[in-house]
């Protein structure tokens, strides 16, 4: 008879659903004082663990770090190797372990407490050393590990998950963290891009812009599209005011009309009054604007001079989509 794979994959996660349910009983006072504490702390949240309980760690320290909480990730056994001169005055120790008897964090408390560093212990025993040795404690015991030996760690270290995440979105409500304050700590992710990049970053200026005189030729207007890339040209009157476009999709209509290249001015078959957006535009709005205007470019524009041009692969290439 083959293995049921999926009945036992349903067990686990029965179980380890229980877990992070029953960690609502564990949301009482001693929970709303280590978020007090650690929104009240002047410097860094050092966070600690060993084995399972760093990896834990590093993700919950990565997660306050994001969300406007300063954090960082010290493995315990450097710390008692010199990393420990990363802990400053009004820093403050989140240690983590399941069984709250780490030899390796233990060995720490004695330092700590000579330099006064608070320190918020999150196990699973509140009998434990960690825990009677730390300012806070915060319970997250689980009924039953998820492992059918009762041995590795898996339905605890779901619960240290989750209870790490509801401490960090707690801190990020009380502090009012915005949008905004979460795209300045990611920069380079799709919200970043989405709240910090502006038009300016992405066009073309100064020379590169493809522009064109509107007596100038079709023939002269294909050459500065094919010379600036952007598969169009600006057209502007005598006091270099944008009047018209001219396209790759114009290039196809015109052709159809059997024009001259070599004696057609761009003026005449340009498409007039072309849609334009300021400089202070972000990106991300563009982009938007372009979709809803089915266009496949933009020039930016001061007062209908031309300052800028971008099109659709210009904002592809910066990470905008």
């Amino acid at each position: 008879m083959s293995f049921d794979y999926i009945k036992t994959a349903q067990r686990v996660i029965n179980i380890e659903a229980q877990a992070v349910n029953e960690l609502l009983s564990h949301l009482n006072a001693d929970f709303s004082a280590v978020c007090r504490q650690l929104a009240q702390c002047q410097g860094k949240v050092i966070v600690t663990g060993m084995g399972k309980s760093g990896h834990v760690g590093r993700k919950i320290a990565a997660t306050l770090a994001s969300t406007g909480t300063p954090a960082f990730f010290v493995h315990p056994g450097e710390a008692s190797h010199g990393d420990l001169g990363m802990i400053s005055a009004g820093d403050l120790v989140f240690a983590l372990s399941n069984s709250g008897e780490s030899g390796e964090i233990l060995a720490l408390y004695p330092v700590l407490q000579h330099r006064q560093i608070t320190i918020i212990a999150m196990t699973s025993n509140p009998g434990s050393a960690m825990a009677r040795g730390a300012n806070l404690h915060l319970n997250i015991n689980v009924r039953r590990e998820a492992c059918p030996l009762g041995l590795a760690p898996t339905a605890s270290t779901t619960a240290a998950l989750v209870m790490g995440d509801a401490i960090a979105v707690t801190l990020l409500e009380e502090r009012g963290f915005t949008a905004n304050d979460f795209a300045l700590s990611h920069p380079g992710g799709a919200l970043g891009k989405k709240l910090l990049l502006s038009v300016p970053d992405i066009m073309l200026s100064k020379d590169e812009i493809p522009l064109v005189g509107v007596e100038q030729t079709i023939r002269e207007a294909l050459l500065e599209m094919s010379e600036k890339g952007l598969g169009m040209t600006g057209v502007i009157d005598s006091e270099g005011r944008l009047v018209g476009v001219f396209t790759d999709g114009d290039l196809r209509r015109i052709l159809d009309l059997r024009a001259d290249i070599h004696e057609t001015a761009i003026g005449t078959v340009m498409t007039k009054d072309p849609y334009v957006i300021e400089a202070d535009w972000l990106a991300f709005d563009a982009l938007k604007f372009m979709k809803e205007k089915s266009i496949n470019g933009l020039f930016v524009t001061d007062q209908r001079i031309p300052i800028g041009a971008f099109n659709m692969h210009s904002l592809l290439q910066a990470g905008v989509y």
